[in-house]
C-alpha cells in the first residue's frame, strides 16, 4: 500500500490546506496512507549573519504550542502528526526509503532559501521515484487567476491591487477534510516535543519575567480563531479598524492576526472569508475594506519575493542601491535596547524584545529611525526583527525594511519619518511611553516626548535625570535626517568627518 507524505511547513491547520485535502482524497478513493509530518531542522534555529538568534524564546513557544495544537487537530481526523529531526532533504530522503511513498505534498513558499530547500528535496527524492507536488501560497489571491504573468508581477502596490481588485481573483478557502480514513504508523526517528525542547539548539521557551503580554500570543488554530472572533464578533473592533490600527497600546487596536498567518494556523482566504461575512451579517465600511486592504498588502509581498528571490537579502535591496551603510555598533546596540534617547523608538525596541510584537507604526518609526537617523545597513534591524518577532516571515519581514529603507518597491526618493511628530500625533499623552519606558513614569506629558529638554530641577521632580536614568539623544533628529539624505546621494564621502563628529554623542 502506497503512502502520501504531508510535508507541514508554514501552515500549521487542517483547513484550506490543498495538499492535506488532495492526500485525504486519495485515501478514499485510492486507499492510500496518509503520513502527516514537521521537520525541525536545525538551520532554521541558528544564528542571522550578524549573529543574531534567528528564534527567540517567544517564537520557539509560539511554535511548539501551534504544532501541538495542529497535532490534536490531526489527531481528531483519524491521523498522526510525526515530527522529526534533522536536515530536511535528508530527513525526507530517509522517510521515502523507509516505505512506499507515492508522493510528498507541500505549500510552496516563496522565500528563496525555503524555494531552495524544496527544489533540493525535489531533486533527491526524484531519484527515489517520489514525486513531490507542491500548491500555490495561501495568499487572498489565487495564484493560477491573477491579471498579470508572475514574473511580471506590478512593483508598485497601488498598481498590484488595482489590478488584483478589478479581477476579483479571491475564491473561498478550502473545506477541512472529513476524516483520514487511513493513517500511516509510526516512522524511525520520530521524537516528541518535549524531546525537541531538550535539543541544544532549540531555544529556551520557558516564560520568563520579562515575557510581558505572553499570554497573549499562544500558538494554533484554536487561539487563532479565537482571536478572530474576539476582533470581529465580539467586540466590534473590525469597524473601528481604520481608525484605531495606529495605536500602538491597546490589544485591540489592530486585529494582531498577523503571528497565526505567519505560522499559518490561519490562511489569509480564512480571515478574508469571516471578514466578509461580517461585512454581511453586522456591518461593512472603510474599516472592514481596510483589513483585506493590509492582507492585500501581504500578498504584494509575498509576489514580489518570488519575482526577485535572494535579491531581496542583497545589501543594496531591490533597487540595487549603493548606499554607505554605516555598521556603528554603538548605534545599533542603543537601538536593539531601546537606548537611544527618543522615547517613542525606545518604547516600541522594549515592546518587541519583551514580547515579539510591535505594531505595524511603531515598525516604520523604528525602520527609518535606524536607516535616515542612525545611517546604519537597513539589513541589521530586518535581521533583529527576525531575531525578535513572534510573527516573522521572511517575505514580509524583508520586503517591508526593503521599502522602508527606500531600496525597494517605493516611488517616493527619500521617506523620512519625523520621530517628534510621530510621537505628538500617536502618543500625545506619553501612555505607551510610559508603559514600556518606566524611567519615565513621572514625567509630565509636556516633556514625555523631549524629556532631554527638562530643566534640572524638573528632571529631580520627575525622578529621572538625563544621562543617568534615562539616555540622552544619540544624534540631533534633524541634523541627522539631513545627513544621512546625502548618504543615499551617494555623498557621504563629502561630509564622513562631519558627520563622524555631528553624531557621536557617547
Amino acid at each position: 500500500m502506497t503512502t502520501n507524505v504531508i510535508w507541514f511547513r508554514n501552515d500549521l491547520r487542517v483547513a484550506d490546506h490543498a495538499p492535506l485535502l488532495e492526500a485525504c482524497k486519495r485515501s478514499a478513493q485510492l486507499g492510500d496512507k496518509v503520513l502527516a509530518v514537521y521537520i525541525f531542522d536545525p538551520k532554521w534555529f541558528g544564528k542571522t549573519a550578524s549573529g543574531f538568534p534567528r528564534v527567540s524564546r517567544s517564537r520557539g513557544r509560539f511554535l511548539l504550542e501551534a504544532i501541538s495544537d495542529l497535532s490534536r487537530q490531526i489527531e481528531l481526523l483519524g491521523g498522526k502528526l510525526r515530527l522529526l529531526v534533522g536536515e530536511t532533504p535528508s530527513v525526507l530522503s530517509e522517510l521515502c526509503g523507509q516505505a512506499e511513498i507515492r508522493s510528498v505534498l507541500c505549500h510552496h513558499e516563496v522565500a528563496s532559501e525555503e524555494a531552495r530547500i524544496e527544489s533540493e528535496v525535489r531533486e533527491r527524492l526524484g531519484t527515489l521515484a517520489v514525486e513531490v507536488v507542491s500548491y500555490p501560497p495561501t495568499t487572498m489571491c489565487d495564484w493560477g487567476n491573477v491579471p498579470f504573468d508572475l514574473s511580471a508581477a506590478p512593483e508598485v502596490f497601488t498598481k498590484f491591487r488595482r489590478l488584483v481588485e478589478k479581477r476579483g481573483t479571491f475564491s473561498p478557502p478550502l473545506p477541512t477534510p472529513d476524516s483520514i480514513s487511513k493513517s500511516a504508523g509510526a516512522v524511525t526517528g520520530e521524537v516528541t516535543l518535549a524531546e525537541v525542547q531538550a535539543l541544544d539548539w532549540f531555544p529556551d521557551c520557558s516564560v520568563s519575567a520579562e515575557d510581558k503580554k505572553a499570554d497573549l500570543y499562544r500558538g494554533g488554530v484554536d487561539a487563532g480563531t479565537r482571536r478572530l472572533r474576539h476582533y470581529l464578533w465580539e467586540t466590534d473592533a473590525l469597524s473601528r479598524y481604520k481608525e484605531t490600527r495606529n495605536g500602538m497600546l491597546e490589544f485591540d487596536d489592530s486585529s494582531k492576526l498577523s503571528a497565526w498567518l505567519s505560522f499559518g494556523c490561519l490562511s489569509a482566504k480564512e480571515v478574508m472569508h469571516e471578514v466578509e461575512r461580517y461585512e454581511m451579517e453586522r456591518v461593512k465600511n472603510d474599516s472592514t475594506y481596510w483589513l483585506k486592504f493590509e492582507l492585500l498588502w501581504r500578498d504584494f509581498f509575498l509576489f514580489m519575493s518570488f519575482k526577485h528571490g535572494a535579491k531581496l537579502y542583497q545589501r543594496g535591496g531591490l533597487q540595487g542601491r549603493k548606499i554607505d551603510w554605516s555598521h556603528d555598533s554603538r548605534h545599533l546596540e542603543a537601538w536593539k535596547s531601546g537606548r537611544t534617547g527618543y522615547p517613542l523608538v525606545d518604547a516600541n525596541m522594549r515592546e518587541l524584545f519583551q514580547t515579539g510584537y510591535m505594531s505595524n507604526r511603531g515598525r516604520q518609526n523604528v525602520a527609518s529611525f535606524l536607516t535616515k537617523n542612525l545611517g546604519l545597513d537597513w539589513r541589521l534591524g530586518a535581521e533583529w526583527f527576525e531575531s525578535r518577532l513572534i510573527d516573522h516571515d521572511p517575505s514580509l519581514n524583508y520586503g517591508n525594511w526593503n521599502y522602508a529603507a527606500g531600496v525597494g518597491n517605493d516611488a517616493r526618493e527619500y521617506r523620512w519619518f519625523n520621530i517628534n511628530k510621530q510621537a505628538a500625533t500617536y502618543d500625545p499623552e506619553g501612555e505607551y511611553v510610559r508603559y514600556w519606558i518606566p524611567e519615565l513614569r513621572y514625567v509630565p506629558s509636556e516633556w514625555i516626548h523631549r524629556p532631554w529638554q527638562m530643566s534640572q530641577s524638573l528632571q529631580e521632580t520627575s525622578r529621572c535625570m538625563i544621562g543617568s536614568d534615562y539616555p540622552e539623544p544619540i544624534v540631533d533628529l534633524f541634523e541627522s535626517a539631513e545627513i544621512n539624505k546625502m548618504r543615499y546621494a551617494g555623498k557621504s564621502q563629502m561630509r564622513q568627518g562631519y558627520a563622524q563628529q555631528s553624531l557621536l554623542k557617547f
